[in-house]
């Protein structure tokens, strides 16, 4: 029986005609390919293996596009700068073992950054699941148990039926605020296997909006309206929720100043006569922060780096908007919203009342004061020097992703965006090697404009092998690569804490001549030529590299 709000969706002739009658010679790996098509996706990063070939055999009889990198770990980062850029979901298609497991390292960075990956990879035969010592090539005991506390969720298919919910519900999984990476596993052999289910056409994953309670949006419009010293921490939820606009609008009403975390650059004006910038590595800034009566933090948990490492000791009422609930009040007692940052920010700038305070700019520019005379003092013209050759050379719409590297850590308090989410870094997860890679993941999604990555000479040596990706793919991507012998932060870490360093110092090829190894044009420049020779490189088309020799230093922190 049908009862009156059952939705029954009948099918059209064209689809009886083709569950009738599917093509023949498909398998498992068709429907892999398939499904993450109805769902929407056209590009996939991936790289092949024995057990994943039923997949990768299904793309040629498909329209996605595949994009094949060098490395497991490279091709998730690749993948996570394409989900970070887009929005949307973005495929990784891996093999067994080995390969799974090289791509840990990436789906952590987009765990931690809230990027929306999609990794399917494949496993042994069915036979072998659950434990079954079998011997099979690269298996592992219970290969999702790798997964499971990198990940937002994982999942298995273990029949040729059970592959197109299987992965819906990942890509459901990696689209629901906040986003972030998903697994599915699939045995060889279903992958593998003659299938007779009709070709799957469009689907449906779409995740329910993530909305606020109304009493709390409520309570927090009114702690705004009331407060004498609001300020806002601005992280990357508002850049994911494309909420930068409402942020602006809801900033300009209650005068109160806003400060981006590193994830969050770009979400608010850098020159705005509210903002304070990025500059949450400062005890100038911190001290302000603190001596708000009310702080809104926006999409950010107030984790080690966005708050001077956990120096921060706020005195006020603290309002955090979060999408990820561990996150609420996980270092900072207040009032916790779980929420979309733009379906809250909606929320308040329905209710909250206009906040007149003319002092509120100048309390900024005397912050700004504060921290520019305590940077000067220091004596760090060259980098603040290659920083703004690095500023001058990008086009404004133009994606930058940095590496963990010394100019990225400058980058991070003292670089100005411009536009939102056109700055991405790995200080989510922190580890090497993220900046070329994601690079091309970010070309992929828009190839219409240059895409700037940044590298140090040890987090370089780990994309090498991608310089081929790029010139298979011509993609347009500059590396700025600067060289300076060795881990140099770590080189600084050591020095400072123990007098002398081990370890750091590094053996380096000829970044120049390899790249021309590559049929990848190449220039070594200096921090007076850097502006002009990376503007060139980036209006080059194709991709391109820079090497700058220099020894840059880090500002002193203010946490200690």
């Amino acid at each position: 029986m049908t009862h009156d709000h059952d939705v029954v969706l009948k099918p059209t002739p064209q689809q009886t005609a083709a569950a009738l009658s599917p093509p023949a010679g498909r398998t498992g790996g068709d429907l892999v390919i398939e499904t993450l098509a109805g769902l929407g996706a056209t590009t996939v990063f991936g790289l092949p293996g024995q057990h994943a070939l039923g997949m990768f055999d299904a793309l040629r009889r498909s329209s996605l596009s595949y994009v094949g990198l060098r490395v497991e770990n490279n091709a998730g980062f690749a993948a996570d700068a394409y989900g970070r850029i887009t929005g949307q979901v973005a495929p990784l298609l891996l093999s067994t073992g080995p390969g799974a497991l090289m791509s840990l390292a990436a789906l952590q960075e987009a765990a931690a950054a809230s990027a929306p990956v999609l990794a399917v990879g494949s496993q042994v035969p069915a036979a072998g699941l659950g434990g079954g010592r079998h011997g099979y090539l690269h298996e592992l005991r219970d290969q999702q148990a790798s997964f499971r506390d990198v990940v937002k969720s994982v999942h298995t298919a273990r029949t040729a039926s059970q592959i197109p919910s299987t992965i819906a519900a990942a890509w459901r999984s990696a689209l629901t605020a906040p986003h972030g990476p998903v697994w599915v596993e699939i045995p060889q052999d279903v992958l593998l296997a003659e299938t007779m289910l009709p070709v799957v056409t469009a689907m449906d994953a779409t995740p329910d909006d993530l909305l606020p309670r109304p009493e709390l949006t409520a309570l927090a419009a009114h702690l705004l309206a009331g407060a004498q010293r609001p300020a806002i921490i601005a992280g990357g939820g508002v850049v994911r929720s494309d909420a930068s606009g409402k942020l602006l609008a809801l900033a300009e009403r209650v005068n109160a100043p806003v400060v981006t975390t590193f994830g969050g650059k770009g979400a608010f004006p850098w020159e705005h006569p509210l903002s304070l910038q990025s500059w949450l590595e400062d005890r100038h800034t911190t001290d302000f922060l603190e001596d708000a009566d009310v702080l809104l933090v926006v999409g950010s948990g107030l984790g080690e780096l966005s708050s001077n490492y956990h120096t921060f000791a706020p005195r006020g009422r603290v309002v955090q908007i979060e999408a990820d609930a561990g996150k609420l009040e996980s270092n900072h007692a207040g009032i916790g919203i779980h929420a979309d940052a733009r379906t809250a920010l909606s929320a308040l700038l329905e209710t909250v009342p206009e906040r007149p305070d003319p002092a509120a700019p100048q309390r900024v520019r005397d912050v700004l004061a504060q921290v520019r005379q305590r940077i000067d003092g220091q004596g760090r013209t060259l980098e603040q020097q290659v920083l703004a050759a690095v500023r001058e050379a990008l086009p404004d719409a133009s994606p930058s992703f940095w590496d963990m590297t010394i100019l990225a850590y400058w980058a991070w308090s003292a670089f100005d965006a411009r536009r939102p989410n056109t700055m991405h870094s790995a200080q989510g997860a922190g580890g090497l090697g993220y900046g070329f890679p994601a690079a091309l993941g970010a070309a992929c999604a828009d190839p219409s404009r240059p895409v700037l990555a940044v590298s140090g000479d040890g987090g370089a040596m780990y994309s090498i092998a991608e310089l081929a990706t790029a010139r298979q793919y011509d993609l347009p991507v500059t590396w700025l690569i600067v060289d300076d012998g060795g881990y140099g932060i770590l080189r600084e870490y050591m020095t400072d804490a123990f007098g002398e360093a081990t370890g750091t110092e590094l053996a380096r090829p000829d970044f120049v001549a390899l790249a021309e190894s590559f049929s990848v044009p190449a220039v070594r420049t200096t921090p007076e030529s850097l502006a002009a020779d990376l503007s060139r490189a980036l209006a080059t088309p194709g991709p391109s590299v820079v090497v700058l020799p220099a020894l840059l230093q880090m500002f002193a922190p203010t946490h200690e």
